[in-house]
């Protein structure tokens, strides 16, 4: 078995005391690919670098919606001179909307929100989409923005099997992570029934969202496997044959077929 990491923070502060020791063991809990994504300049600069230092390593660079208050031009400058210098980064990512929070307001991440998704375009990228509590306001910008030309994954997906059908109709892949093992993640297990196998994708987005039984704690990719495998309850499938289908469709979303 080989599974492909879609969506990862390893840059972030909870694996300063062992990061290196969590990375050297991923390989032997079956994960051969890891994106890693940022979601400020910071960490998108984190991304870049974390990709010339590891083999495995790919990357995403962009700015979440809530950091996106102080966005300005010259950043979509250097997000575009990333993409440009360094073909391991992989995606513009990860971006899109935040409404569970009143700041930052509504318009600012609409307008970056656009911004980067016309740099995806440009750059001929696909993107990594958060979208919570913002639902009709990221279908209405990504359909406005032919979101197909560029392709990409709903992250973290957390809305209904009715939107994923919108989703999945732009091109889009389904990013789905620990939330499938939740006693409370039904409204994800329904989207994956409904789901075809060759559109979706696994996730941990570590350090965040780690599967039961280990909810609360810190994720790592290591964790995929638990992720595998209840897909392949709810699809009747294998977990060999589900980390299969997801790398492949991985390695397709991210364009590293033609690599």
């Amino acid at each position: 078995m080989k599974i492909f990491e879609t969506h990862a923070h390893y840059d972030d502060d909870a694996y300063n005391e062992d990061r290196e020791a969590v990375i050297d063991r991923l390989k032997s809990f079956d994960v051969d690919k890891v994106v890693n994504i940022g979601s400020n300049m910071e960490t998108s600069r984190n991304t870049d670098a974390f990709t010339k230092k590891y083999d495995f390593f790919y990357g995403a660079v962009g700015v979440h919606p809530s950091d996106t208050e102080d966005m300005k031009e010259s950043d979509i400058d250097e997000l575009r001179t990333m993409v440009l210098t360094n073909p391991k980064i992989v995606a513009i990512g990860e971006i899109g909307l935040d409404y569970h929070w009143p700041e930052p307001g509504r318009d600012i991440q609409q307008k970056w929100f656009i911004r980067q998704l016309e740099l995806a375009r440009e750059l001929r990228k696909p993107v990594v989409i958060h979208s919570r509590d913002a639902a009709e306001d990221t279908i209405r910008i990504l359909e406005e923005q032919k979101v197909e030309e560029m392709g990409g994954v709903m992250h973290c997906y957390s809305y209904s099997r009715e939107l994923a059908e919108r989703v999945l109709k732009m091109g889009l892949y389904i990013g789905v992570g620990g939330v499938i093992t939740f006693k409370n993640g039904r409204r994800l297990v329904e989207t994956v029934e409904a789901a075809p196998l060759d559109r979706i994708v696994v996730e941990t987005d570590s350090p965040y969202l780690a599967p039961e039984p280990y909810r609360g704690r810190r994720n790592t990719s290591a964790n995929l496997r638990l992720i595998v495998s209840r897909i392949a309850e709810i699809k009747g499938l294998t977990p060999d044959e589900i980390a299969d289908i997801t790398y492949e469709n991985a390695m397709r979303m991210y364009g590293l077929k033609t690599q």
